[in-house]
């Protein structure tokens, strides 16, 4: 059993703080928007030059002018702010940004972060603001899935592919558990209901230990 990704962006939603200015990277975190529980103030940025980003439109909704990082059309809140790209990157850069939530194609061990190219010819890579997240914000966590489409480990001991930067990972959302960077080690916080330590050991290559307060994680009705 394995959570889907919209139940993987849920649940990162809800470890999200009150207050946080938060800047989720292309890809599957620009879902999280759409999961921000009721009462809970965080203030979405994106690197195109946006400050106030709501959940996604609904299809009557739709403004092809208003998009994010990601070319996604999103929708404005009354407190939205627009700006130039440099304005954007200058927040950025500052350690203006509480948290970034990027998607990963390996995380290792240390929190090392490869998410911009596998050396693949045919795709031609592009690192974009990646690495100017994975430095600037405060804390970084990754939200991707726990194994390649050919059942190889996301989360290595080390990274095979270039780094977008190094030692920067906090935390890891998979579609299997929820994981803290430890020393030496993963600290797993939480795993989808019916998995085992023993179970996703096999399944990721760091050696991992269970938190005290670990629990079986049931994503919120979508």
């Amino acid at each position: 059993m394995s959570w889907t990704r919209e139940e993987m962006c849920s649940i990162a939603a809800l470890e999200l703080k009150d207050g946080y200015y938060c800047n989720l990277g292309i890809g599957m975190p620009t879902k999280v928007a759409n999961y921000i529980p009721n009462g809970v103030n965080v203030t979405l940025q994106s690197e195109n030059g946006m400050l106030g980003i709501g959940p996604f439109p609904k299809e009557n909704q739709v403004d092809a002018d208003i998009i994010n990082a990601g070319k996604q059309t999103i929708t404005e809140l009354p407190e939205t702010s627009y700006f130039d790209s440099s304005e954007s990157f200058a927040m950025i850069r500052g350690g203006h940004i509480d948290l970034s939530i990027l998607g990963a194609l390996q995380v290792s061990e240390e929190g090392d972060l490869a998410n911009w190219t596998t050396n693949n010819p045919i795709f031609p890579p592009g690192v974009g603001g990646a690495m100017d997240l994975a430095a600037g914000a405060k804390e970084v966590w990754v939200l991707t899935e726990h194994q390649t489409k050919d059942g190889n480990p996301k989360i290595v001991n080390k990274c095979s592919y270039p780094l977008t930067s190094a030692k920067c990972v906090k935390r890891v959302f998979t579609d299997l558990a929820i994981m803290s960077i430890g020393v030496g080690e993963l600290i797993v916080e939480g795993m989808v209901e019916a998995m085992t330590i023993e179970e996703l050991q096999r399944r990721t290559e760091p050696k991992l230990r269970l938190s005290s307060s670990s629990k079986v994680l049931v994503a919120p009705d979508l």
